[in-house]
C-alpha cells in the first residue's frame, strides 16, 4: 500500500472518528476511508451507467414507444 497525506476539516475528522469508533468493521481510520472511497467510486460508476442508459432511452424514445404499442396490440389480439 502507498501512504498519502490528506487534509480534512475538524467536522470531517470528527465524523470519521465517530464512524470508526462505532464500527468493528474497520481496524483504522485509513481502512474506513479506503472503504468509503471504494463505495463512492462504485456509486459514481452506477450513476454514470444509469445516465448512459437514460440517454439511450431518450434517443430511442419514439422507437421504444412504437415497439411497446405493437407488443400491447399483439397481446390484445391473443
Amino acid at each position: 500500500m502507498k501512504t498519502i497525506a490528506i487534509t480534512v476539516d475538524e467536522e470531517t475528522l470528527a465524523l470519521i472518528d465517530e464512524l470508526h469508533s462505532s464500527s468493528d468493521e474497520f481496524r483504522s481510520r485509513s481502512a474506513l476511508v479506503r472503504a468509503a472511497i471504494r463505495e463512492y467510486a462504485a456509486l459514481e460508476q452506477r450513476r454514470s451507467e444509469e445516465e448512459r442508459e437514460r440517454e439511450i432511452i431518450r434517443k430511442n424514445k419514439d422507437l421504444l414507444d412504437r415497439q411497446l404499442k405493437a407488443l400491447i396490440a399483439d397481446q390484445a389480439r391473443q
